[in-house]
């Protein structure tokens, strides 16, 4: 999805057919783009109140019907504000029609929504694979300046998410968000999902928008009377399950000066860090951080689905006592929680204690927040410095979004008995 403005345009040099051996002709895809540009659409979000587009994405047809695929986050502020926003399917015509919100996937950001109308062209949804290397067809309204085709590779599903996301080196843009990524022959592979750029870009696997298909037409089904409850209890459903083997036995370990500490908690997690001793400085320092590729977008000010774990060590040879410990206190005593909107979250609160696990004395902050639409969710900021050396510290700091009460419970208890000595 993308806010209404005119960014920098991308254009591509085509190379002459048959330049060099195996090369596939720009009218390739000029015809793929003849075939099928038929069954994409611009899906525009219209403020009520002064009838002015909020922001554009897109989607596509999958029956008869007239069901169509997009994101929820193209949707997402008809789902916060639904007597504030419509949203509205835009033809080439200019000649708009109310679209209904049928289902949302708020975990997989895909939504279906429907329009009265009647379509004889559309993309059966169907199970489809491709290979590393394949080449596929992103079609959406980038920035809404029509629709475009953008051709790319499939380079597989990517390592570290909880749940599948296709790799796809080709340049989406804001606006083609919901867009059907293909082949050749029109299969749907995946759908446009989000992009760092530099032909680094997102899919989500066609699987996910089959399962959501099966639901809006499994028999009696009926929209939820509010897709923001819907939101609550999918957060709520997703958390318990990446959540509850975290930091379980046995856990990966890594050594930080004399201090042992946990780090790579599950497959989906990436894990770096860096250390220095500038010369300037009487001390030293090394830092390991593990994080996930995951995150649930919500709305525009907030996101979901994150876990983070930062440790931080600190020595020193030469630093007096006192010195050390200020130095150390100030470390500890950095603000690391993530900011917010006050629409979505409550401010922080924090509370601070003197724990013991089985082996080394802590001092622990736990700071929570609490999602103020969608159920008994919270964000939760960990914070620990290990007590009891003059020449070492260690301060370590667990990041939850989105979690439940008994799960942050549960987590922070784990996170603590992971700290050890060496």
């Amino acid at each position: 999805m993308t806010r209404i403005r005119l960014g920098r345009l991308l254009t591509g040099l085509l190379l002459p057919a048959g330049q060099l051996a195996g090369q596939e002709s720009p009218t390739f895809t000029s015809t793929v783009f003849t075939r099928y540009s038929d069954r994409v659409v611009k899906i525009q979000v219209v403020e009520s109140g002064s009838a002015a587009k909020a922001g554009v994405g897109s989607g596509f047809f999958v029956s008869n019907r007239g069901h169509i695929v997009t994101n929820y986050h193209v949707i997402a502020d008809l789902i916060h504000h639904p007597a504030r926003y419509r949203a509205e399917l835009a033809d080439t015509t200019r000649a708009t029609e109310v679209l209904t919100i049928l289902a949302i996937d708020v975990v997989h950001d895909l939504a279906v929504v429907r329009t009265d109308r009647p379509t004889p062209r559309y993309f059966p949804l169907r199970p489809a694979t491709a290979r590393q290397g394949d080449r596929l067809y992103a079609l959406g309204h980038p920035s809404d300046l029509g629709l475009s085709i953008v051709e790319g590779t499939h380079n597989g599903l990517l390592r570290h998410t909880l749940y599948p996301k296709v790799h796809f080196t080709g340049s989406l843009n804001p606006g083609m968000s919901g867009g059907p990524a293909i082949s050749a022959d029109g299969r749907v592979i995946g759908i446009n999902v989000s992009t760092f750029g530099e032909q680094l870009s997102f899919l989500v696997p066609v699987e996910r928008a089959i399962a959501l298909m099966g639901v809006v037409l499994a028999p009696g089904y009926h929209p939820p009377d509010s897709f923001l409850e819907d939101v609550g209890r999918q957060l709520t459903a997703y958390q318990d399950v990446y959540l509850k083997d975290l930091f379980t036995a046995p856990t990966q370990t890594v050594e930080l000066g004399p201090y042992r500490v946990v780090t790579e908690p599950a497959p989906f997690f990436r894990c770096w860090g860096d250390a220095d001793q500038p010369k300037e400085l009487p001390y030293a320092w090394a830092d390991h951080e593990c994080s996930t590729d995951d995150y649930v977008y919500i709305a525009s000010e907030q996101e979901s689905g994150v876990v983070e774990l930062t440790h931080e060590l600190i020595s020193t040879k030469s630093l007096s006592a006192p010195r050390f410990f200020a130095l150390y206190t100030s470390t500890f005593g950095r603000d690391n929680t993530p900011g917010g909107d006050e629409e979505h979250v409550t401010s922080w609160r924090c509370g601070t204690r003197n724990v013991r696990n089985a082996a080394a004395p802590l001092r622990a902050v736990l700071c929570l927040r609490r999602y103020r639409k969608l159920g008994a969710l919270y964000d939760a900021v960990l914070k620990i410095a290990v007590l009891g050396r003059r020449d070492a510290g260690l301060v370590s700091t667990l990041v939850l979004s989105g979690a439940t009460f008994a799960n942050i419970t549960l987590l922070t208890g784990r996170y603590l008995d992971g700290i050890t000595w060496r």
